[in-house]
């Protein structure tokens, strides 16, 4: 994979020649013209599974896990630009909620999570990491957003995870609450009554999609 030179950039967190291979795959100048989601499903995804899975494992470590999160959002820009040019219109899907919960201060995920969001045309309201319930429950009524995503990257941060699902379900009932994380599987997903587990970004987005596609239908 890395003889990609995309997505060698974002592994190695180049965020200049992250640009430039995605531009040149977007001209042809590679001798293969793509299109946007060939380029975000076939290097930008796969770059970031590279670069999570060495970091899991201890072969990178948090700042080059950083530089990546920034290459890639390099790649997602020249993408979005070069959408806008060619006036695919944007119309929103629908507003996501996003936060790490309390007392866990990875974002990571998250923040894949939001680019990719971001990239299908939802409107992304972050509210950052470490975030206590009240603050996710605020967020989701100011919106009335149908779907709130939170990520916990520690076992000890499940409980918060739990509590904030609670009070959503409580007090916004109408908004599906989405789950991720390492720490996490379907079997804590269903204990801790979440309404999806979704194992990596993609399948976050798949299941926003698939609620939005409910709602409007």
């Amino acid at each position: 994979a890395l003889s990609d030179p995309l997505i060698k950039a974002i592994v190695k967190g180049l965020k200049e020649n992250s640009k430039h291979e995605t531009e040149n795959y977007f001209s042809g100048a590679n001798g293969k013209s793509l299109s946007a989601m060939e380029i975000i499903n076939d290097k930008i995804i796969p770059a970031l599974d590279i670069i999570g899975k060495d970091f899991e494992q201890k072969k990178a470590y948090l700042p080059q896990l950083l530089m990546a999160a920034d290459a890639a959002k390099e790649a997602f820009s020249v993408i979005k630009d070069e959408l806008n040019k060619r006036g695919v219109e944007e119309e929103s899907k629908g507003t996501v909620v996003i936060a790490t919960v309390k007392g866990d201060i990875h974002d990571i995920g998250k923040n894949i999570v939001k680019v990719l969001l971001e990239n299908y045309s939802f409107k992304v309201i972050d509210c950052g990491k470490d975030v206590p319930p009240e603050t996710v429950l605020e967020a989701v009524i100011k919106e009335h957003a149908p779907l709130a995503g939170l990520s916990a990257l520690m076992t000890t941060t499940v409980g918060a995870m739990e509590e904030t699902i609670k009070l959503i379900h409580e007090k916004a009932p109408w908004c599906k609450v989405f789950v991720g994380g390492a720490v996490l599987n379907q079997d804590y997903a269903d204990q801790i009554h979440a309404d999806q587990y979704t194992k990596d970004a993609m399948d976050s987005v798949k299941y926003c999609q698939t609620v939005m596609e409910g709602v409007k239908a």
